[in-house]
Formats: structure tokens, sequence, C-alpha cells
């Protein structure tokens, strides 16, 4: 963010209003993006480090640098699109987004990442988008196209829309609400039963994960609730999701410390 403001603090004075604004600040942080990727080594996400840990004992040493993801709130999803849109391609995008986007953040190189982010998540247009990128159309078009690829290929076979449990508005608020207070009320039961049989917990940027209700239930039980903690629902990324509030020893109150989707 500091880096796009003084970019364009530089810049405003060649700012010809050929773009919009917007559109001329996104051209600045997309570039801005683009280079410190390059200077950067390939983020790994946790079960790229090591396999599932079976034991809570040791966690191993934060890995260096940034290795985790951000959520998108799902407010952000609507950017850029048109006023008419239908609302059927506006769900599409979301669930696209929901299921690939730590595949897409993870495994794609800088460019593809970003027209994938520009063209399926912001909804700027192919000219849009190389114009922003400072390349040519038929370069973004083949980006998106092995960036879509890449995605199809991390993938996990048994995630597919067609199959996922369907849950309504209300079911779905009711099971927030159910493990929100089984994790207030440190019920280590409780939260497990209301996990999926394949479930994974990770914590960046540690690189130990669990998976599997058991070994996720162990942590849980053995490491997580040495400390209080507060959730608070929202949603990111097209999925349901919490704020993680957490009280230290001797401190007066909860403070941020992660979120999770």
């Amino acid at each position: 963010m500091q880096e796009t403001l003084l970019g364009a603090w530089r810049g405003l004075g060649s700012f010809e209003a050929r773009s919009s604004l917007g559109t001329w600040l996104n051209s600045i942080a997309t570039r801005i993006c683009l280079r410190m990727i390059s200077r950067r080594p390939r983020r790994l996400a946790s079960g790229d480090l090591a396999p599932p840990l079976r034991s809570t004992a040791e966690l191993g040493e934060p890995v260096q640098g940034p290795v985790w993801l951000e959520p998108m709130p799902d407010s952000e999803l609507l950017y850029g699109s048109a006023p008419n849109e239908d609302p059927a391609a506006i769900l599409l995008r979301r669930e696209y987004i929901g299921l690939a986007f730590v595949a897409m953040l993870q495994h794609l190189p800088g460019t593809q990442r970003a027209v994938l982010l520009l063209r399926e998540v912001l909804g700027y247009s192919a000219t849009e988008t190389a114009d922003i990128l400072g390349t040519t159309v038929a370069s973004v078009n083949s980006a998106l196209q092995r960036s879509r690829q890449t995605v199809r290929a991390k993938k996990p076979a048994t995630v597919q829309s067609s199959e996922m449990l369907q849950v309504d508005a209300q079911g779905l608020e009711l099971l927030l609400h159910a493990f929100v207070s089984a994790w207030e009320r440190r019920d280590v039961t409780a939260m497990v039963n209301l996990l999926a049989d394949d479930v994974r917990f990770t914590m960046p940027p540690l690189p130990a994960w669990f998976s599997g209700r058991e070994f996720v239930g162990k942590f849980f039980a053995e490491r997580v609730f040495e400390t209080p903690w507060r959730l608070h629902s929202l949603r990111g990324n097209g999925q349901p999701g919490f704020a993680c509030y957490l009280k230290q020893a001797g401190d007066d109150r909860f403070r941020p410390v992660a979120s999770c989707c």
C-alpha cells in the first residue's frame, strides 16, 4: 500500500485520465507486486513443506517471509462487475474464487497470478488487463489460459462444485454458531463432530499441519486452548470464516491474531 501510494504521488502529474483512477492505481499496485514477487522465493503451503503431524509436541520453527494468505472479503468480489451482470455469473465467480484461491496464489507465477486476479476476480477486460500490465492482449489471454490449467490441476479431484454440500443460509448460520459456541466453551468433542472426516488444519507461518478428525481434535485439545480465544464470524474468499482474537497471559483484552476460512 505504501509503495502504491508513493508511486501514485510521484506519477500523478503524468496521469492523463485515459482510464479511471481506480484502473490507474491498480496498474501501479500490480507492477509493484510483480517486482516484489520476482525478488522472493516461491511460496509454499504447509502441505508442501512436510507431511501432516501426528504429535503436537513440536510444531516447527516459523517459516520466514509471507507464506500465508489474507482473506478477501466477499464484498470485494463484486468489484468490477457490470451493473446488470447476471447474478448467476456473480455466484459462479464467488464459488470459483473460493475453490481456487489458495491454489492460485500459492502455485502460480507472478504474471499468471496477476492476470487471473485482474480478469476473474476484479472483472477487468483483456484490453484493460493488458494496459495495467504493460503487455499485449494475446499475452494476457495466454497467461489466463495457463493459469486456469494450473488451478484445475492443483484442485483436489474430490472438490467439485456439484459435489459440495450446499447449506441454506439459516442452516449455515446455525452451523457457524455451533462451532463458535463449542470453541469458546473449549468443547473439543463438539468441535470435532462438526468437522468433515478429511478436515485439514494449518496455521501459517508454522509449517505444522494436521489431517483428519483424530489429529485435528488432538491439536485442539493439547495446544489450541492453552490460552483463551474469541471468534467472530465473517465471510471471505466466497466461504464462511472467523476472525480470531486471543488473550495472552497478563493482557486485559482480546486482540486479533488470525483469520480462517
